[in-house]
């Protein structure tokens, strides 16, 4: 087997961990994302690099190994109109809770109950000021998603962010003001 197979292999199986951790469901693309990415900034995290892109932090590593994962048949994709006229996708796997960290179980599945436009808002904020070391996240995330940032979101966004900050991690998220 190649070293490019194994990776994929292993990949596959830190995405399935992801929706595992979750409880065994976790709803829409952006939730995972984001999740993954937040999960990353805690020291929770499985591995994956993130770039940015039109909806934050963006890993394309996870967004195969779960396609992967579906077609091993480890985690089940359920794809669903949206009353838009998009699509979302309800991940499933069964989750042995024996084998889950408590600690990762707890802060994932917390973070996956946000809002994905909040979510979305609070990791891209997080993810500006760490790798784009960006002064002020919070205004740079309303500037370049001004169809999503409105003050209420942004207020959610950060309530979000300090929700998730008071969990006990292995690595504290960083302070965005």
């Amino acid at each position: 087997m190649t070293g490019f197979m194994r990776k994929a292999m292993a990949d596959r199986e830190k995405a399935v961990s992801i929706v595992r951790h979750a409880g065994g469901r976790l709803v829409g693309r952006t939730r995972l994302q984001k999740t993954a990415y937040l999960m990353e900034l805690a020291g929770y995290g499985e591995g994956f690099d993130f770039e940015y892109r039109h909806y934050g932090p963006y890993s394309e590593d996870l967004s195969d190994a779960m396609e992967l994962a579906e077609v091993f048949e480890l985690v089940k994709e359920e794809e669903k109109p949206t009353q838009w006229g998009g699509w979302y996708s309800i991940y499933t796997v069964d989750s042995d809770p024996e084998t889950l960290d408590e600690g990762k179980s707890a802060f994932v599945s917390t973070v996956a109950t946000f809002g994905a436009i909040e979510l979305e808002l609070a990791a891209t904020a997080a993810f500006l000021h760490m790798v784009e070391k960006v002064p002020d996240p919070w205004e740079e995330t309303a500037r370049r998603k001004p169809e999503k940032a409105s003050p209420e979101r942004l207020a959610k966004a950060k309530d979000i962010y300090r929700q998730i900050s008071a969990l006990k991690t292995p690595k504290p998220l960083p302070a965005i003001a």
